[in-house]
């Protein structure tokens, strides 16, 4: 047998064919925020690393940690941290959920390009998403209706966004409740009298807000001055092993830092 190998081993260096530096694939599914860094990621370390097979899905935040804890995924993307009924979930069926911080990002407040608002508090903030105010006149705008675009209930921005911005009040009832980033973006491009909220990356196409004075970029959220600023994570059953591992590291190594800022986040200092 180890005649045969040998002469395998042999024949391989011969003809020049690379050896797999893995025999291993992973799944990876959440955060539609998370989801353009882990794509991103996934396609640049699988070019590095023959055999190596890395599946990624978005779905919400809440989507991937169900999959996690019922077995389904390595890699939970999250946009929040996890919850508790979660976290007892995953401790009645044997898993221990893991929190690996990828990034940092910033819930940017979005409106029209035709909105002439620039800026609104925190408090106005409060007031537009949960209801008391509807009228843009009554935050300095030119008037007309306040049409609220929120992230529906599994995405982890929608949980973000309420426990930083709403102080874990209710979002309005009327409100547009989208499943994704993109869909949040592409409703408030397309309406002038609409507000939403997402992730650094998606502002395309859209006018982002100043809150409290400040503007949601990469240096207000490394040193917290924007107040709507959070972790980005990837949760692993215990500590990351093999491929995922790996795959983690290379999101924090240099060449995944410099992934993460052209992906529009902010990479891990």
């Amino acid at each position: 047998m180890e005649k045969y190998r040998g002469m395998l081993l042999s024949l391989v260096m011969a003809l020049g064919l690379a050896i797999p530096a893995y025999a291993e694939s992973i799944v990876v599914e959440g955060s539609t925020t998370v989801l353009p860094i882990a794509q991103r990621a996934a396609e640049e370390f699988m070019d590095k690393n023959s055999g190596a097979d890395i599946s990624v899905r978005g779905g919400g935040s809440g989507v991937g940690i169900t999959s996690l804890i019922e077995g389904t995924c390595d890699i939970a993307d999250s946009s929040r941290p996890i919850k508790d009924e979660e976290l007892e979930k995953a401790i009645i069926r044997g898993k221990a959920p893991k929190a690996n911080v990828i990034a940092m990002d910033g819930i940017a407040m979005i409106v029209n390009n035709s909105n002439i608002i620039s800026e609104l508090t925190k408090k106005q903030v409060k007031d537009i998403f949960t209801g008391k105010v509807s009228d843009w006149s009554d935050v300095g705008g030119s008037g007309g209706q306040i049409v609220v675009v929120s992230r529906d209930s599994a995405s982890g921005t929608f949980e973000a966004f309420g426990e930083l911005a709403l102080d874990k009040a209710k979002v309005r009832k009327d409100a547009l409740m989208q499943a994704s980033n993109q869909a949040v973006v592409s409703v408030v491009s397309k309406t002038p009298g609409a507000i939403g909220y997402v992730g650094l990356a998606y502002l395309n196409g859209v006018k982002a807000l100043k809150v409290d004075g400040v503007m949601p970029a990469k240096e207000t959220v490394l040193s917290k001055q924007y107040k709507f600023s959070r972790p980005l994570f990837m949760y692993t059953n215990g500590k990351p092993q093999g491929l995922a591992k790996e795959f983690i590291n290379f999101i924090l190594s240099a060449a995944g830092k410099n992934l993460v800022d052209e992906e529009g986040f902010v990479s891990i200092q």
